[in-house]
């Protein structure tokens, strides 16, 4: 067995800590049984606080960027492996195994794995994320637009003016579309008008 496909195993039990889970935990309380029930920042933030949200959102992305970042290490910068750690970390945090594979919905771990391949695609999408939230103060929206335009980022920003390789665009397609499925119950309720909006006053 080549060592390597050890990455996918690691990246996806790295992927898989419920940060979220964890803090609020630490509070004595199950962030599965308030609000939406997801172990993600956005329901950390609405039931926990901003801080618990903040630390949430930070935690989920870094456990993403140390996977892939761990993986360049290991296999010289290889973006083949670095891609499929993304892929599993990603995996991970929405199915976590400790959890009885019942994870988040990938937005925060999604973007801290793309920081080590094309962190300008990242920048981008969070500054979109930014102005749709301003906007309409919708933050599954805005996850939902940064999500979509992620793999048309990454394919225009990462070598500008040459393609990424096949195995890149696939495998940002295919985190994309987990994340935009993860985000269906949100779509839904956006089209009929129930979504809950941010309350910057609050």
């Amino acid at each position: 067995m080549n060592v390597h496909w050890l990455i996918a195993l690691a990246a996806y039990l790295l992927g898989s800590i419920p940060f979220g889970y964890l803090i609020v935990k630490l509070r004595g309380a199950d962030i599965r049984k308030a609000g939406r029930g997801n172990i993600g920042a956005a329901n950390v933030l609405r039931n926990a606080g901003a801080f618990a949200g903040a630390l949430t959102l930070v935690l989920d992305a870094a456990k993403g960027y140390f996977a892939v970042y761990l993986a360049s290490r290991w296999t010289g910068a290889s973006l083949r492996w670095m891609t499929l750690a993304a892929a599993a970390a990603v995996v991970g945090h929405m199915f976590p195994v400790w959890l009885k594979f019942k994870g988040g919905k990938g937005v925060a771990t999604g973007l801290g794995v793309f920081l080590p391949i094309c962190w300008t695609a990242v920048a981008v999408a969070v500054v979109l994320w930014i102005l749709v939230v301003a906007f309409w103060r919708y933050s599954s929206l805005g996850s939902i637009v940064a999500s979509a335009a992620l793999p048309l980022l990454v394919h225009v920003l990462y070598a500008p003016r040459h393609a990424p390789p096949l195995y890149l665009s696939f495998a940002t397609v295919g985190i994309s579309l987990l994340v935009l499925v993860k985000h269906r119950a949100n779509i839904e309720r956006l089209m009929s008008g129930k979504e809950s909006r941010l309350n910057f006053h609050r």
